[in-house]
């Protein structure tokens, strides 16, 4: 199965696309309305525009830095995930969504590091805990937030993955514990982003590993933006083996174009009588 994931409600129509994915709240904090031909998307805890808003807002770190795009690795701001205002805001994102379309997804889910957070807040909250262990504690706030979307979920839960499946990895950067996630999420999805997809090695290893990891079935999703089309249809022929899916990021016209090549390729050969 091929899909999109994109801003622009035309495409979601497109026959080559079999399932299309469009962002109802992103990483900047723009928002749009909820489409009931679309999975809605919801970027949960990063959001540049709530924590430019309000700094208190933003994770922090063992060293007292804000997650914010100043920092390090960073590519937006993180808000932490103890902020229960905030939570409950997103949680009502995420009941908007499913009334207008059954299936919702949730992306940038989790602690943006594994040194955050440590605000007053969640020093509170962990120390109140009946955790010993931060990590463990962290892993269970990440998990308790997830259990309560899916339920407002009433058809598939999709959990977008940081591409990295090496065992405690997730664990360790952002509190996912994946075993725990399983229990709530239909279908996981891993973006393996690149700007050309020259070699497909890295790929196929990163693909591997997560189809090891998890007990749940899980996609692919490729960046389509400015790719060449031979190399973007090698890359989701190669994601193919592994995922369940495979989608295509932020340009549908590249993605439209590397679907038909692909579907014409799988035809070609093939005789009757």
């Amino acid at each position: 199965m091929y899909g999109v994931v994109t801003r622009n409600e035309e495409e979601l129509d497109w026959s080559e696309f079999d399932r299309g994915f469009l962002e109802v709240k992103d990483v900047t904090g723009r928002s749009a309305e909820a489409l009931a031909e679309a999975v809605n998307m919801v970027s949960c805890f990063g959001d540049n525009a709530a924590v430019e808003a309000d700094p208190d807002l933003a994770a922090v770190s063992d060293e007292g830095e804000l997650a914010t795009r100043e920092r390090t690795y960073f590519d937006w701001a993180y808000v932490c995930p103890t902020r229960e205002d905030y939570r409950e805001g997103v949680l009502e994102i995420v009941s908007d969504c499913a009334e207008t379309s059954p299936d919702v997804r949730l992306d940038d889910v989790g602690f943006p590091r594994a040194e955050y957070c440590h605000c007053d807040r969640c020093n509170e909250q962990f120390e109140a805990s009946d955790f010993e262990d931060r990590f463990e504690w962290r892993a269970n706030v990440i998990t308790e937030f997830v259990a309560e979307a899916a339920d407002r979920i009433p058809g598939k839960t999709y959990f977008t993955l940081y591409p990295d499946p090496y065992p405690g990895h997730l664990y360790e950067r952002a509190g996912l514990d994946l075993d725990a996630l399983s229990e709530y999420v239909d279908e996981f999805i891993v973006p393996l982003y690149d700007m050309a997809y020259e070699t497909t090695y890295w790929l196929e290893t990163i693909a591997s590993g997560f189809r090891d990891a998890l007990d749940v079935p899980f996609s692919v999703e490729l960046y389509a933006v400015d790719v060449d089309i031979d190399n973007l249809v090698h890359a989701a022929e190669v994601a193919d083996e592994y995922a369940e899916n495979v989608f295509f990021g932020y340009d549908a016209g590249n993605a439209r174009a590397a679907i038909r090549r692909a579907r014409a390729e799988s035809r070609d050969g093939v005789s009757h009588g």
